[in-house]
C-alpha cells in the first residue's frame, strides 16, 4: 500500500444509490441506463470516482445488500451490458467506478445457502449453523435490524446466524472454501474493469467459534464479540495479498465502531481507507434505536480532530457526513429551512478541506433535505419497518405517533428519496410512479434550478472540486487545530510539511454571528481568499472577522 501521493487520495468520490438516481424506462425505479444518461452531469460536477451501491441480482429485502447472485444484475437495474456501458461511459470521461461489495452475508436465496441448507458437499459449512433446541437460540446476540440474530431453519433443523435481516445469513469466513469463492468473485469484477470496492460491514466477517453470549446490558447484545472479531485482520490481509494487491484499485472498508488503532491495523492489512462513524454518533441517544440528543460543536470537533491526528502518519481518512444509511446532512448538521443553502455550502467546505478523500452522497450537492413521511406505509426501508414493528409488539411504544418524529429523522429512507433533477413531475426522476415518495420541496430544490444560479449550492460544490484538484495543500497538508473550544466556530489550518503554504479554514456551524480572531501564533506575509459562501471579503482583514450565520471561509496564507 502506497502512503505517498496516489490518485485516490486526490479524488472526489460521488456515491450513487441506483434505485433513486434516475429512471430511464419509466417503471419508477432508478436504473443503470438512467445513470448513463446523467454521466455528463457527473463530469460537469468534476468528480473522479463513482461509488455504485449494489445492483446485483437480489430479492431486495435490504436494498440489494442481500445478494442472490454476485455475477448478475437485477432486472430492475438492467443487464450486465448496461453495467458495461455505464463503466465505459464513465471511463471515457476519466471517472472511475467502484462497486459496493457485500462479503459478510448473502441472501438466503443465494445458491450457496440453498446448498448449505441441504448439507450439500463443500457448502455444508458455508454459513454459521448450530444444532439445538428450536426454542432456544445458540446465544443472546441481537441483529442490527432488531430482535435475535438467529433464525431456526426447519429444513436443516438448525439455527443460522444473521446479523441483519433473517433473509441475510452470515457467511462463515472460517471455512477456506468460502474465502476462496469470495476471492474468485472479487477478482472477476476487477477483471471486468471495476476500479475498486467499498466493502460493506467488512469488520463483521470474523466471529469467535465458540459463539459466547454478549454483554446483556449492551445496546446491542453481542457486538463486542462480532465487531472486529478474532481473525478479521487475518482475513482482510489474505484478501489483499491474494487478490487486491495484483491491481491498481481503491478499497474502502465500512467499519462499525472502529477505533483509531483498529483503523491503522486495517490500513496495514491493505485497505486504503475505512469509514469511521464516531462523528456520526454525537447526536445518538442511549435510550433505544429512535433516541437522539442535541449535539455540540465540541463533540464534532473532537471526533474529527482525533481522527485527523490519529491517521496522520501512514494512513488516510475518508471524509463524509451523509450516505445511503444516514439522514440528509443539511437536515442533521445544518439548517434545512432559513439557511439551507448557506449551511449546505458550509458543510461542503468542511468535507473538502479536511485531510482525507471526500465522499459526496447524491443530492447533497444541491442541498437535498430530509422528507416528511406522514404514515408508516410510506416507508420502504426494511430496517425502519422492522424496528418500529418490534417496538410496537414489545410494548416499548404504544402507537407509531409516539415515535414518528424520531423515526422520520433516523430512517434510512431520508437519503433514498429520488434525486431532484427539475421541477417537472416527480422531480424529473421518472415519468412512472416512483418506488418511494419524492420530497415535496423538489420545485425549489433541484438540479435544473441550481445550474442556472451562479450562487447555488451546486455551483459552490463545483468550485470546491476545482479548488481541491488545483490546491495540493487541501489534499496533503497537515491538520492543525485552532480555537480548541469555541462553541460556534470550527477553525483549522492545513499546512504543507515544508511550510511553504497554509490554508486557513473558518466555519461558523450555527446561525449566530460570532467574531473569529486569528490566534497570535499564526503568521503569514499575505492572504488570499479562495472560497466562501457569502459575498466578497477580499478587502477584509483575517485577523478579526465578524461571521455571518453558517459562514464558511477558506484563505491561502503565504
Amino acid at each position: 500500500m502506497n502512503d505517498g501521493r496516489t490518485w485516490w487520495k486526490e479524488a472526489v468520490v460521488y456515491q450513487i444509490y441506483p434505485r433513486s438516481f434516475h429512471n430511464a424506462n419509466d417503471d419508477g425505479i432508478g436504473d443503470l441506463r438512467g445513470i448513463s444518461e446523467k454521466v455528463d452531469y457527473l463530469d460537469d460536477l468534476g468528480v473522479d470516482v463513482v461509488w455504485l451501491c449494489p445492483v446485483y441480482d437480489s430479492p431486495l429485502v435490504d436494498g440489494g445488500y442481500d445478494v442472490r447472485d454476485y455475477r448478475a444484475i437485477h432486472d430492475d437495474y438492467g443487464t450486465m451490458a448496461d453495467w458495461e456501458t455505464l463503466r465505459d461511459d464513465l471511463h471515457a470521461r476519466d471517472i472511475r467506478l467502484i462497486m459496493d461489495m457485500v462479503t459478510n452475508h448473502t441472501s438466503d436465496e443465494h445458491e450457496w445457502f440453498r446448498k448449505s441448507r441441504r448439507k450439500a458437499g463443500k457448502y455444508r459449512d458455508y454459513y454459521w449453523w448450530v444444532d439445538g433446541d428450536p426454542d432456544r437460540p445458540p446465544n443472546n446476540w441481537e441483529s442490527f435490524f432488531g430482535g435475535p440474530a438467529w433464525s431456526y431453519d426447519e429444513r436443516r433443523e438448525a439455527w443460522y446466524l444473521h446479523l441483519f435481516d433473517e433473509k441475510q445469513p452470515d457467511l462463515n469466513w472460517r471455512n477456506p472454501d468460502v474465502r476462496e469463492s469470495l476471492f474468485e468473485m472479487v477478482r472477476w469484477w476487477i477483471e471486468k474493469d471495476c476500479d475498486g470496492f467499498r466493502f460493506d460491514v467488512i469488520n463483521l466477517i470474523s466471529k469467535p467459534p465458540d459463539l459466547p453470549d454478549g454483554d446483556p446490558d449492551s445496546t446491542q447484545r453481542g457486538k463486542e464479540q462480532f465487531i472486529n472479531g478474532p481473525r478479521v485482520h487475518e482475513y482482510v490481509r489474505e484478501l489483499h495479498d491474494r487478490v487486491l494487491d495484483d491491481y491498481d484499485v481503491v478499497t474502502v472498508g465500512e467499519t462499525s465502531d472502529v477505533t483509531i488503532d483498529e483503523a491503522l491495523r486495517f490500513h496495514e492489512d491493505g485497505l486504503d481507507m475505512v469509514f469511521s462513524f464516531q462523528h456520526l454518533h454525537i447526536d445518538k441517544g442511549d435510550r433505544g434505536p429512535w433516541d437522539f440528543d442535541d449535539w455540540t460543536l465540541d463533540e464534532l470537533r473532537d471526533a474529527t480532530a482525533r481522527w485527523q491526528r490519529g491517521l496522520e502518519d501512514g494512513a488516510w481518512n475518508s471524509i463524509f457526513l451523509g450516505n445511503h444509511d444516514q439522514p440528509r446532512l443539511v437536515s442533521r448538521f445544518g439548517d434545512d429551512e432559513e439557511y439551507r443553502a448557506e449551511s449546505a455550502k458550509m458543510l461542503a467546505t468542511y468535507l473538502f478541506t479536511l485531510r482525507g478523500t471526500p465522499f459526496v452522497y447524491q443530492g447533497d450537492e444541491i442541498g437535498m433535505t430530509n422528507p416528511t413521511f406522514r404514515r408508516l406505509d410510506e416507508y420502504r426501508d426494511e430496517a425502519t419497518i422492522q424496528k418500529v414493528m418490534l417496538a410496537l409488539q414489545t410494548g416499548d411504544v404504544s402507537t407509531f405517533d409516539k415515535i414518528r418524529d424520531a423515526v422520520d429523522f433516523w430512517s434510512r429512507d431520508n437519503a433514498r428519496t429520488p434525486m431532484q433533477w427539475s421541477d417537472d413531475e416527480n422531480a424529473g426522476f421518472t415519468d412512472g410512479e416512483p418506488w418511494i415518495k419524492v420530497n415535496e420541496n423538489f420545485p425549489e430544490v433541484n438540479v435544473e434550478r441550481e445550474q442556472g444560479d451562479e450562487d447555488s449550492v451546486l455551483n459552490y460544490y463545483r468550485r470546491l472540486v476545482v479548488l481541491r484538484h488545483s490546491t495540493p495543500v487541501m489534499v496533503y497538508g497537515r491538520y492543525v487545530q485552532l480555537l480548541e473550544d469555541h462553541p460556534e466556530i470550527y477553525a483549522y489550518l492545513r499546512t504543507l510539511n515544508d511550510g511553504s503554504e497554509q490554508l486557513l479554514v473558518v466555519l461558523n456551524f450555527f446561525d449566530g454571528e460570532p467574531t473569529f480572531r486569528l490566534p497570535d501564533d499564526v503568521t503569514y506575509d499575505r492572504s488570499e481568499k479562495l472560497v466562501g459562501n457569502y459575498g466578497d471579503r477580499t478587502g477584509d482583514s483575517i485577523a478579526e472577522i465578524d461571521l455571518h450565520p453558517y459562514e464558511a471561509l477558506v484563505y491561502r496564507l503565504e
